[in-house]
């Protein structure tokens, strides 16, 4: 048997929890989760976290989706999770790469998120290039909060936060080192955003 090559796969995963700051944190997640169109993603739940899987562009759709389907419920939420692409023997809910590429979550209501995020471009030497051209890029696009150790400070409307996210993510694989993983944390109607 052949040993399995990194970056062969092009499914998109993305395994996050949700931290709903309330007693009724059970109505927060699963209400999200519900209110979200999935049809496009392999998703599974458990007791920890849930991950969804796919074609890139859906994977990000959903991803912002059960964020926002959270926040409207105005509790303080707290999202924290990681994307990855080319994972060796990443190959179970491929039948989700032949989706169509049409959005199904297309709520364009705006919501205030503060997060942070890390880039991972496994086994690329020129990884500290990579992320600063990332981060330079979240500059330019206007999302750019603060540098900190271990992360970068990303901020404003979820629409906006999340188009980065996915172009970043897009962007900081190349086809020689195609493993990727990203790390991201969010806060959410958190008393400390002074109303944005």
């Amino acid at each position: 048997m052949e040993p399995l090559q990194c970056g062969t796969s092009p499914i998109v995963g993305f395994r996050f929890s949700l931290h709903p700051m309330t007693g009724d944190f059970i109505r927060v997640i699963k209400g999200a989760l519900r209110e979200t169109d999935l049809s496009n993603v392999w998703t599974h739940s458990d007791d920890v976290s849930t991950v969804i899987r796919g074609k890139e562009i859906h994977v990000f759709n959903a991803a912002k989706a059960i964020a926002l389907h959270a926040a409207k419920t105005g509790e303080h939420v707290a999202l924290s999770g990681t994307f990855s692409i080319g994972c060796p023997g990443d190959s179970a809910g491929d039948a989700f790469l032949d989706m169509p590429d049409e959005l199904l979550n297309t709520d364009k209501t705006k919501q205030y998120v503060s997060s942070q995020f890390a880039l991972y471009p496994m086994n690329n030497p020129d990884y500290m290039n990579i992320i600063y051209r990332e981060v330079d890029r979240a500059k330019k696009r206007g999302v750019f909060n603060e540098s900190m150790h271990y992360a970068s400070g990303i901020h404003g409307d979820i629409h906006d936060v999340f188009a980065f996210y996915e172009e970043a993510f897009s962007n900081a694989r190349t086809e020689e080192h195609r493993h990727l993983v990203m790390t991201v944390s969010m806060s959410i109607n958190s008393p400390s955003h002074g109303g944005k």
